[in-house]
């Protein structure tokens, strides 16, 4: 179910950054609020997405160790999981994969995306994010596309399988913009 933006998910993902960043330690170069929720006047489900930066997701074992620590010990996806992987990309699939940790399903929802920083899945996240944030022309239409999916799609999968080519498009854009504007991930130019 999409919902309107609440003012409390930056303070709701204040409370997650704390206890991943105590528990990763030097491990994580950066935790930062990704997906709709990080995206003020943006619908979102209401879910806390967080992507955590590491070097390398190997070996898995600290890392998986670090998101139990912090709570996250819902492990729904293989070890590791894939992302979705945009037509045209050039170059192994391997350097999409990621970790993946939720909370337990009695507690917050939290969704914690582990991904090797400076990796195209990393920087896809956080490019449109600040995409979003740049353009509330694109947030208010991206609202409206999930709103109506969310209302006609049969299933969570259904959901997924549209919205992922949808977020390709959206992309296209995004990256034109970050040409023009010097957008650099992290804000390092």
């Amino acid at each position: 179910m999409i919902v309107s933006y609440q003012s409390r998910w930056g303070d709701e993902f204040a409370e997650v950054r704390d206890r991943l960043t105590a528990s990763f330690g030097d491990l994580a170069h950066y935790i930062e609020h990704i997906g709709s929720t990080s995206v003020p006047d943006l619908a979102a489900k209401d879910v806390i997405d967080v992507q955590v930066s590491v070097v390398s997701l190997e070996p898995h074992e600290p890392i998986l160790h670090a998101l139990a620590a912090a709570g996250m010990t819902e492990f729904p996806h293989e070890i590791p999981a894939d992302d979705h992987v945009p037509p045209g990309w050039e170059g192994g699939p391997e350097v999409w994969n990621k970790l993946f940790a939720s909370a337990p399903s009695d507690q917050r929802r939290v969704h914690v995306h582990v991904r090797v920083l400076g990796s195209p899945n990393e920087r896809f996240a956080l490019l449109f994010r600040d995409f979003m944030r740049a353009h509330a022309a694109a947030r208010d239409a991206w609202a409206i596309f999930k709103r109506e999916l969310a209302r006609i799609a049969l299933s969570t999968q259904d959901y997924v399988d549209v919205k992922d080519p949808a977020t390709d498009v959206v992309m296209v854009v995004a990256e034109r913009w970050a040409t023009d504007s010097g957008w650099a991930p992290h804000g390092a130019p």
